[in-house]
Order: structure tokens, then sequence, then C-alpha cells
């Protein structure tokens, strides 16, 4: 029996709590709860007004309720008194509610395990630490062309690393190394990869713990995509691998493999690569995605981000690589992700490779920057946001996965972002159409 959270609370020093969900475009709603308040709220839920978040209500909808995880609780090591609990979303009537993207996901684990799978993932997510406006980078002096690595520049901001790696060491992620990125002022932080949902609660909080962290320091994090053009974008590679349920054995691994992965692991690879352009519209889900996939070269000299639906060994400039045995990464998502959707989708995907036995086809090894494979080989990433809705909008594989109100509200929200941008007048037209 789960300990009820008064007694954590009393047990942890913890005065209030953060009942918090990740609405449809990845804004975590919270309300904060006072600790003699809590048990309550665990077992009837908070309310919230569905039309204040990008969930797809209306105004005239009824409340609905977050109903934390008492499983899943962080407590806020910058902040211990407070501790933070992701919630799904549930109608007053009891029902949950489709479109919450931790009950997409969920649901979606939950057909895996029926059909004997564990799905683990792991995510590597990179960010920027800005100025307080957002305009340049946090660190006058990060400003060499190749900044990989750096190591007197991930020093300079040694305090900011430190307090968030302390973060997630106190909360036992096995948090294992941090670096500075290919671009300046970019940085990326590594913890141990786990169970699918585990791994999606820690990177929603860990975008939260950052930027909190950042702020602290008088910095501004920022996860965007391409907030700079001439520098490498924030990817969020993601690690999947897919276990026996029962037997927590890893059934991608199979020393007989090719690159030691198994038959099991081509074809959920293979599902992956097939719905690829669909994937985009939620594994890269803003105007600004598309700058960073497809993008010309950055000043360091390679974007290290995918152009084409491809897979390879130990190589960087595909949509997919296979570092090791037993295991893959997809390259294609983004700081902007959904840190909930991104793992549904690419289960959806990778079920459905694995039901029908897709071939991921030939493995292409060449430098994808320098040497394109050729266009009548392999497909093109989408180039913007609107076609990838599109894509998504006539995929028939991965609507019936993820479920049909979470399509229709999903598309909704996205292609009314789409005229939203499409609407705006920027710089660039007037300086070039103002003389027309």
């Amino acid at each position: 029996m789960t300990q009820p959270l008064s007694e954590i609370a009393r047990d942890r020093d913890i005065n209030y709590f953060l009942i918090s969900f990740t609405d449809l475009f990845g804004v975590q709603r919270a309300k904060l709860v006072p600790a003699q308040s809590i048990d309550t709220m665990a077992t009837n839920g908070a309310g919230f007004a569905g039309f204040a978040a990008w969930l797809d209500l209306s105004p005239a909808d009824s409340d609905i309720l977050a109903i934390p995880d008492a499983n899943s609780l962080f407590q806020l090591p910058w902040k211990p008194e407070v501790a933070w609990l992701p919630a799904d979303l549930c109608r007053v009537d009891g029902t949950l509610l489709d479109q919450t993207p931790r009950v997409v996901l969920k649901r979606i684990l939950e057909k895996a395990k029926a059909k004997g799978y564990q799905i683990k993932t792991g995510v590597e997510c990179e960010y920027f630490l800005v100025d307080p406006s957002g305009e340049d980078i946090s660190d006058p002096r990060d400003r060499s062309s190749k900044p990989c690595y750096d190591q007197e520049a991930l020093m300079r901001r040694f305090e900011v690393i430190r307090e968030i790696c302390d973060g997630m060491l106190a909360l036992g992620w096995g948090a294992y190394q941090n670096d500075h990125e290919d671009a300046n002022g970019q940085f990326e932080m590594n913890w141990t990869y786990d169970d699918a949902l585990i791994t999606a609660d820690r990177h929603a909080f860990f975008k939260y713990m950052v930027k909190s962290i950042a702020e602290k320091h008088g910095f501004r994090a920022t996860f965007m995509p391409k907030p700079f053009s001439h520098l490498t974008g924030n990817g969020c590679h993601t690690h999947v691998s897919v276990w026996d349920a029962t037997k927590n054995t890893n059934l991608f691994l199979d020393a007989e493999g090719e690159l030691g992965l198994s038959t099991l692991g081509y074809q959920f690879i293979g599902g992956v690569l097939h719905s690829a352009e669909s994937l985009c519209a939620i594994t890269n889900p803003t105007v600004n995605s598309y700058k960073r996939i497809n993008a010309p070269v950055t000043r360091s000299g390679a974007t290290w981000s995918p152009n084409t639906v491809s897979y390879s060994g130990n190589n960087r400039t595909h949509a997919i690589r296979i570092p090791d045995p037993g295991r893959f990464e997809l390259r294609l998502a983004d700081g902007a992700v959904n840190p909930y959707l991104l793992p549904a989708v690419v289960a959806a995907a990778g079920l459905d490779g694995i039901e029908n036995k897709r071939d991921p086809g030939p493995r292409y090894d060449n430098n994808n920057y320098t040497d394109p494979v050729p266009a009548d080989k392999v497909k093109r990433l989408p180039p913007n946001l609107l076609d990838a809705l599109r894509c998504l909008e006539g995929d028939r594989i991965l609507s019936p996965i993820l479920g049909e109100p979470f399509i229709s509200a999903y598309l909704k929200l996205q292609h009314q972002q789409w005229n939203d941008y499409s609407s705006h007048i920027s710089s660039w037209e007037v300086q070039h159409t103002l003389d027309c």
C-alpha cells in the first residue's frame, strides 16, 4: 500500500506539493497544494478549467481533475520544502481525458505490456544557457568555432551544472556525465535509461529543474530547437530498447545479429522509419523545429541533426544510429518535444513495425552531410510543420494506436499554431518586399 502523501510530507519536511500536468504543447500546468490538504487532493484530484490549457476544451466544458501519481514524487532539490507530482487528467465523472499526453503514453505502454514487452528509453536533453533577454548566450567568452566539450567554457558554468547534476544524483536518477555541447552556450546532461514512463516523468521534471536553477543563477535556459541560426540546435536524442516484461531481458540484444541487434529490433526500427514523416509532427512540434532538421551547415561544420529517413551504425548523420548492441538512438526529436508524446509516438511506430514485421531496408554508412544518400533511395524529412501535420493527418497507422481523441485535438491545435505563425509579418518579409 502506498504511503499517504501527508506522511511522506512529514517524514521529508515537505510543506507544499505541485500537482502538475503537461498539456498538448508541452506546457506544464500546476496547482500548489499545502501538505495538510494533499491527501484529499490525491484522492479527489486538483480541479482545473480545461480551456485554460492546450487541451482542445472549451469554456463550456466541465472542470477537469488532475490525479497525482504518488509513485512518481520529485522533491525539488533546490527548494526541498516543495515536491512535484505528475498527474493524469480525468473528467468529473472519473473517465480519463484521452488526449492527455501522459494518459496517451500509459495506454500505449499497456498495449506493449499486453504483448509481453516493456519499452525502456533514455533521453539526451540539450539546452542553451542564455542571457535573461534570450538574445545572446550567457557566456560572452564562449565564442570558439568548435566549442564541443570545451573544458573552460564548461567550467565557467560549473555552479549551474553542478547544482542540476547534484539534484539528479539526489533524486536517484543515476546521472553520469555533463558536457558542453556543439553550439556556443549549449550543454547536455545525461542520466540512466529506465522504463519509458519513468524517463518521461524525469524528462518533464528535468526541463523544469534546469529552467528554475538557471534562473536562480541569473540566466535563462532554453530548449528551443533552433534559437540561433548559425549554431547547432537543441536535439533530444532518444535511446530505445524493448525488454521482456516478465523476464527483464533485452529483446533487442542479439550477439549474432548485425551490430548486435535482434530481428525484433530491426522490425521496430522499420516501423519508426515507415512512419517517420508523420512522427515529425510530434517529435518536431514547432515552426522553429524545421530550422534544426534539414538545416544548412552551422558554424561548427555540422548540424548534428538528420535530413533523411535513414539509419546507420555508429554514425550521427542519419535519423537513427545503432551505437551499441541491444539499442538504437533516434536523433530526430528536438528540445521542444513533449516528454510524454515522444516515447508514445516512437512506441506506437515501433509496435506497428513488430506487428507487421517491417523491413528497415539497407543501412547507410555514408556521411550524410557531405555525401548524401540519393533522393531516389530514401525519403526526405518534411521541410516544415505544415507538411508534417499533413503527413500525420493522412496517417492510418499511428492514429488508431495513439487514439482519435488525441489525434484530432493535437492536429486542431497545431493547425491553429501554424495559422497564427503564417499571419505574422516577419522582419525578413519587410526587408525583402517593402519596395515591391
